[in-house]
């Protein structure tokens, strides 16, 4: 199948290649972000792939579906980019890949956590200006700490997992609860005693209108003081300016951010010699006890091999007119949006 391949970096081209000798779809790369300004590039494509910050609005679709594309292949595991009601009026089959390396997001908000409580960003900084003095670095001992999971699925639970490796009482909130998360790692309590009592909160759940701002001023409030907030999910997750309220008062004492809800005009582009127009972005960085990634929790060699092949594998499903399991629909979306909310 020919697939117009939006929002591709060479790791991308990489992976799909390699992994497309087993399909021989036609892949045609495109560096743009998919949008309504850039959907007249899919005309003569009856598949496009898109990545997290592509937008399939209903206004897109409308133009794809009149350029004659018949398939959306989701190199990723959330969907809220994509207007899936509209999609389903349109015609447009849309795929995903539910899962390609949990390890690899858990692992990465373990080594957020690492970072901003021994304060490594900082000593890398210092030692590297000949400044081997040690105030300032204090972090503490995770062992007997209390660790809040919001999102218990596949990420969040390996994420228990390590942080109980650490000897840190567990605790989950999740409205769909994994038994096995009870049994091996820790125990669910609602989501207020979470934020009370958690020494550091990490988020992993998807984003929907329910979860949106799902830590905003008032949760924000409710969380014990000083406590630590690891997002490596979705940005839209976190109030962006309530969390830099609360860094001014100390209510959050550190947070590690590798997504950020405006993040669609920033990540994955270098802007090293341009001037960020982004207020509330740039204050971000001007604390010291927060660091933001360009959203790479995912990035690791095994995870792009996974999507790659999984990307591959639904579009030869769909073009063979075989049923692929990775398929979703909007009522999916409308049922998650309902339970979350």
């Amino acid at each position: 199948m020919k697939v117009a391949v939006f929002s591709t970096k060479p790791y991308d081209r990489h992976f799909l290649d390699a992994a497309n000798a087993a399909y021989g779809h036609e892949l045609v790369y495109l560096e743009p972000l998919l949008s309504s300004n850039t959907a007249s590039l899919t005309s003569g494509f009856p598949a496009v792939c898109l990545f997290v910050n592509d937008t399939a609005d209903a206004k897109t679709l409308d133009i794809l579906a009149a350029n004659g594309t018949k398939l959306i292949a989701l190199r990723c595991a959330g969907f809220n980019n994509v207007d899936l009601k509209r999609a389903a009026e349109l015609g447009i089959t849309v795929v995903r890949v539910p899962a390609y390396s949990p390890y690899s997001v858990a692992e990465f908000a373990v080594a957020l956590l690492l970072t901003l409580n021994r304060k490594i960003h900082k000593a890398y900084n210092r030692v590297r200006e000949g400044n081997f003095a040690l105030d300032g670095l204090a972090g503490f001992d995770l062992h007997n700490r209390t660790v809040g999971v919001i999102g218990t699925g596949k990420i969040g639970f390996i994420f228990a997992e390590i942080m109980k490796g650490f000897g840190c009482e567990i605790l989950g909130y999740d409205l769909h609860p994994n038994p096995k998360f009870a049994e091996a790692v820790g125990r669910y309590v609602e989501l207020s005693e979470l934020l009370s009592s958690a020494d550091v909160i990490s988020l992993h759940c998807p984003l929907t209108p329910g979860t949106r701002h799902l830590i905003d001023r008032e949760a924000i409030a409710l969380m014990k003081p000083g406590a630590m907030l690891i997002n490596t999910s979705r940005g839209a997750l976190v109030d962006t300016e309530a969390a830099i309220e609360g860094l001014k008062s100390r209510q959050i004492g550190a947070l590690g951010l590798d997504v950020y809800e405006q993040e669609a005009d920033l990540f994955f582009e270098d802007l090293s010699n341009e001037i960020i127009q982004d207020d509330v972005f740039e204050r971000l960085l001007m604390f010291p006890n927060v660091i933001v990634t360009g959203h790479q929790a995912f990035l690791t060699t095994e995870a792009l091999s996974n999507i790659a092949e999984t990307t591959l594998a639904n579009i030869a499903e769909v073009e063979q007119h075989r049923h692929c399991v990775h398929e979703v629909k909007a009522e999916q979306q409308v049922a998650l949006a309902k339970a979350l909310a």
